[in-house]
């Protein structure tokens, strides 16, 4: 049985990132400022200022714009096919990593 995804976007580095209810569920909980804000995410993932690749994990992407003097971060891990995030937060610095794609 397949997964039924909250979303799906497709992002401008050619990857394909998703995630379900349940997961988002958790990450609104873990991360209670980013509640409310779904559309804000899948623009972040749409059309980033900014995405890295993690220092520690290179499968890791993270995805920022820039929201009223804060960044908005969306980490993602990539497979061989797709993406799928991990967490989302906002904050006041990009953690270091190797530039990918800058807008």
């Amino acid at each position: 049985m397949q997964k039924k995804y909250l979303f799906e976007v497709n992002t401008p580095i050619g990857l394909k990132v998703r995630t379900t209810q349940g997961y988002w569920n958790l990450i609104q909980i873990k991360h209670p400022e980013i509640k409310g804000k779904l559309l804000l995410i899948k623009q972040t993932l749409k059309m980033p200022d900014l995405v890295t690749k993690s220092k520690s994990d290179k499968s890791v992407l993270l995805f920022y714009r820039k929201i009223n003097g804060y960044w908005l971060c969306v980490v993602t891990k990539t497979t061989v096919l797709d993406g799928f995030i991990i967490t989302a937060y906002i904050t006041d610095k990009i953690k270091e990593g190797e530039k990918i794609w800058e807008n």
